[in-house]
């Protein structure tokens, strides 16, 4: 068998556009023969899959689990919905879902994992997918909440499916008291969440780069008014007190019952669960944030296509 060097797996890897250990992989399994490599790889589903991983992934699904006192929330996208309504990648989302559960919920820790279907990692069997179904998939993100004693409680906004939906939502929620009561009271602060997009659970939680930009946008525009530095000091303590009420969730209006502030609202669900109750932690996913979406001519993508 011949040595692999590292510039037949780069060569490998430029013909193919498969990953390097991928390549590395496969010019082991067919000694060093280059074009025995990238038929290996081809069979395998690889330089396939590998290929279509530039291609934007923005839509897909949000999928969550829970196991005890712990769930997690993930996001797995495909290029297209047509996809994200296709059962076979719903049962993949749901079931990466539940093997994130028996992770620390990070990334990689995920993707590492081993699915049960498959036998495979998480990785892996992604990347099977994409060379079943032809469209690009990842991974995007993953979180996970636990508590020792209390619930985290999920919630899937719009669901498609049982866990599945375009929004995902965890907050923990520690108490000694009843956990249906709890869970009750705890779904009902996810619920919330999903719709106000908190920045943090208090407001001295919120991130202090986010909070000096808003201050610096305050203060210019108070100068604006040509008062006294004294008197903008004021209006902009004022504003920035604002700012924290409408960010953090726990000083927010409460969706359910607008009267209350959330605080308000989980002191007064005390009551009925028996015990002091602490937010914990809270995740919210929505798909596709933060995603940079491809914009495609479709009339020339056709028209490229006719003339060859």
């Amino acid at each position: 068998m011949s040595e692999i060097t590292a510039a037949m797996v780069k060569e490998l890897r430029e013909k193919t556009g498969a990953g390097m250990m991928d390549c590395k992989k496969a010019l082991a399994e067919t000694a060093g023969d280059m074009e025995a490599a990238i038929d290996w790889l081809r069979a395998k589903g690889i330089a396939k899959a590998d290929k279509k991983s530039g291609r934007t992934a923005a839509e897909g699904l949000i999928g969550v689990s829970s196991q005890g006192t712990k769930a997690v929330v993930v996001e797995v996208n495909s290029e297209t919905d047509f996809v994200a309504r296709n059962d076979a990648f719903q049962e993949l989302v749901r079931g990466i879902a539940k093997v994130a559960v028996s992770t620390d919920g990070s990334v990689d820790a995920v993707a590492a994992a081993t699915y049960p279907a498959s036998g495979k990692s998480v990785s892996d069997t992604i990347k099977d997918a994409i060379a079943t179904i032809g469209e690009n998939m990842n991974l995007r993100r993953s979180t996970a909440l636990s508590v020792e004693d209390g619930v985290v409680a999920t919630y899937i906004h719009n669901a498609v499916s049982d866990g599945l939906g375009k929004l995902g939502v965890l907050v923990a929620l520690k108490s000694t008291g009843d956990k249906e009561a709890l869970n009750a009271i705890g779904r009902q602060v996810a619920m919330h969440i999903a719709a106000t997009a908190p920045l943090a659970i208090r407001p001295e939680e919120v991130d202090a780069a986010v909070a000096e930009r808003e201050r610096n946008v305050f203060i210019e525009q108070s100068r604006a008014s040509g008062k006294p530095d004294n008197i903008i000091e004021k209006m902009v303590d004022g504003r920035m007190r604002k700012f924290f009420e409408e960010v953090a969730l726990l000083s927010q209006a409460f969706v359910i019952n607008p009267d209350l502030t959330v605080a308000a609202a989980i002191k007064e669900a005390e009551k009925a669960v028996g015990a002091p109750i602490e937010v914990a932690g809270m995740a919210r996913l929505l798909l596709g944030e933060g995603v940079e979406k491809e914009e495609t001519d479709f009339a020339a993508e056709v028209a490229a296509a006719v003339k060859g």
